[in-house]
């Protein structure tokens, strides 16, 4: 049996997160919760600054709770306003940020948002046990308010 160098161990790490975020951004972008459920782990590191005005925004802890964001963002937006672009992706071992810019409008309101955002995950063991994600939440909270 081969022995693995450290360099090989680093980089299969690296693939496999890399890969793992691949499957997130499909199955979110399909909406696929059932998939989404499977790429989280049973206990996540969740981080969005929590915001009253938007119902989207609020704590998770669980694979469960994170999967079930992209459905009531669907929910509260107009599917066909929405866009999100990626304009980088790293990946480092278990770690992977992705940096681009994001749009929508609220359905309730009719009132746009947009801005950049960077997202941190962290893939163990296959699964994403980090999802930080860092957005210009100011806009999104206008864009929530009627007044």
């Amino acid at each position: 049996m081969p022995v693995k160098s450290p360099e090989t161990t680093a980089s299969s790490v690296t693939d496999t997160t890399r890969h793992v975020v691949q499957e997130f951004l499909a199955a979110r972008m399909a909406g696929n919760v059932e998939r989404l459920v499977a790429l989280f782990a049973d206990d996540v590191d969740w981080l969005l600054a929590e915001n009253p005005a938007v119902p989207w925004i609020r704590p998770r802890s669980t694979g469960a709770e994170c999967a079930a964001q992209v459905t009531e963002l669907a929910e509260h937006t107009v599917a066909e306003d929405s866009r999100a672009s990626v304009d980088t992706f790293l990946v480092d071992g278990t770690d992977a940020v992705l940096m681009g810019h994001l749009s929508g409008t609220v359905r309730a309101t009719g009132k746009s948002f947009e801005g950049p955002f960077a997202l941190r995950l962290t893939v163990e063991e296959g699964r994403i046990t980090r999802h930080h994600l860092y957005e210009n939440s100011v806009s999104i909270a206008e864009a929530c308010t009627s007044s």
